[in-house]
């Protein structure tokens, strides 16, 4: 499928200001109290999940899935979710891929975390998402997930200029210096594949992504 053209921002929109009128006169209500960020209580989130690659495909394809923002536009993004109970990482990325993308992966190698903060249910979340590089190995795609709105295979070159989000953008660059010349099958990955440095530390800040 063709990826539509990202949607620009909406414009601001101006502010009316009423006439002043005659009558009675209010004072106004002091304003309630408000929580700051240094006072909500701070949870720690864990998901997992990367870059699926068709390395038969020509050229060479990922799997990135679109979901909608609160402003109703479409951002693509790397496959991802939580762990659970008594997942590793690894078992936990091979599995969102397959119920987000539709996609069967065997992992090749780890490539880097991402950590960002947002505010959610009146809590500080500190949420590290674990990325790798997987192959895929069968599947379909399907965007039959209900919390995906679209799927689509993306040729590599094109894949950074589609995400959304810087830290995949990092995430994806990572990956890139991993992989082995075109020609080259994933076995070659195989056998030189070292750990991924981790990934610098983010100060906290609100993300768009925090469903995930």
């Amino acid at each position: 499928m063709t990826i539509p053209p990202k949607p620009s921002d909406p414009g601001a929109s101006g502010r009316k200001r009423g006439k002043r009128g005659g009558g009675k006169r209010f004072s106004r209500r002091p304003a309630p109290p408000t929580t700051t960020r240094e006072h909500l209580p701070t949870v720690e989130e864990t998901s997992a999940g990367g870059l699926v690659v068709d390395f038969a495909a020509r050229p060479r394809c990922a799997a990135l899935i679109g979901r909608l923002d609160r402003r109703n536009n479409l951002r693509w993004s790397l496959p991802k979710g939580h762990l659970e109970e008594g997942e590793t990482s690894e078992q936990a990325a091979v599995r969102e891929v397959h119920e987000e993308t539709g996609i069967m992966g065997t992992i090749l190698a780890p490539i880097g975390p991402v950590d960002y903060w947002f505010i959610a249910d009146g809590r500080r979340v500190h949420k590290t998402v674990h990325h790798f590089l997987l192959e895929a190995i069968g599947g379909e795609l399907s965007d039959e997930d209900v919390e995906v709105t679209s799927v689509a295979w993306v040729p590599l070159d094109q894949v950074r200029g589609q995400l959304a989000y810087e830290g995949e953008r990092r995430v994806l660059d990572t990956a890139l210096s991993l992989l082995p010349a075109e020609g080259e099958g994933p076995d070659a990955l195989r056998k030189t594949a070292t750990p991924a440095p981790a990934l610098p530390h983010h100060p906290p800040q609100p993300d768009p992504s925090s469903w995930l």
